[in-house]
């Protein structure tokens, strides 16, 4: 298995760049060096800064449960952030999702489509950027998320759950406050219209003829 520890030596490694159709891992590691989920994805366009790609329904995922099966969501919130986890198996259900990743920023934006093709709405992940290795990008998820319609209104989502996380070291103080302005900062786009929230790739549909990435087995062991 490749090296599973967060390493903030990752921004000096060699820079890995992916061409159109190629398969990506879009992973969430925890700062305590241990893995979360991943969600294989196809790679739209990349330039070493900026990834977009598609994460397809149907799609099989890496997710962590409690060593008794329980999934995060079924967890009460004082167990959701701690505890041992163990890998398991899942898959992205629902609809498409076109993912933006911008190499520093402390946000990725996903495009929801419904299963029509038609755009439903802008989800913003907050996220802890972690650089790139040979499979894909490294991130730890933020917790809290900012919903975003297509007439400009939004929404925070999980802030019931950061007390939880925070004390479970998650993420520092610190990092939610930065956390926090990049989600007022997309807010502040968000009413002005400006991009990401301006209609770009709203019409966008993968490429039909791409089948569905796999889930390496290394990431169940």
């Amino acid at each position: 298995m490749p090296n599973a520890m967060v390493n903030e030596k990752t921004w000096d490694a060699p820079r890995h760049l992916w061409a159109p159709g190629d398969e990506v891992l879009y992973s969430f590691w925890r700062l305590d060096g241990s893995l979360g989920t991943v969600h294989p994805a196809r790679v739209v366009s990349d330039d070493g800064e900026d990834l977009l790609c598609w994460v397809l329904p149907d799609t099989p995922i890496r997710i962590t449960t409690s060593p008794d099966g329980r999934s995060p969501r079924e967890m009460p919130l004082a167990e959701r952030f701690s505890g041992p986890r163990v890998p398991a198996r899942s898959t992205w259900r629902g609809t498409s999702t076109l993912r933006l990743v911008q190499e520093h920023r402390w946000s990725s934006v996903w495009w929801f489509f419904e299963p029509s093709g038609e755009f439903r709405n802008w989800y913003v992940n907050l996220e802890i950027p972690r650089g790139r290795d040979e499979h894909g990008v490294r991130r730890v998820d933020g917790v809290l998320d900012v919903e975003v319609m297509p007439d400009g209104s939004w929404s925070w989502k999980d802030e019931d759950e950061l007390e939880d996380a925070l004390a479970a070291g998650r993420f520092s103080t610190a990092e939610l406050a930065e956390l926090r302005a990049e989600g007022e900062e997309m807010i502040s786009r968000a009413k002005d219209g400006a991009f990401p929230f301006d209609g770009t790739y709203c019409d966008a549909r993968p490429d039909p003829a791409w089948p569905r990435p796999a889930l390496p087995g290394w990431l169940l062991s």
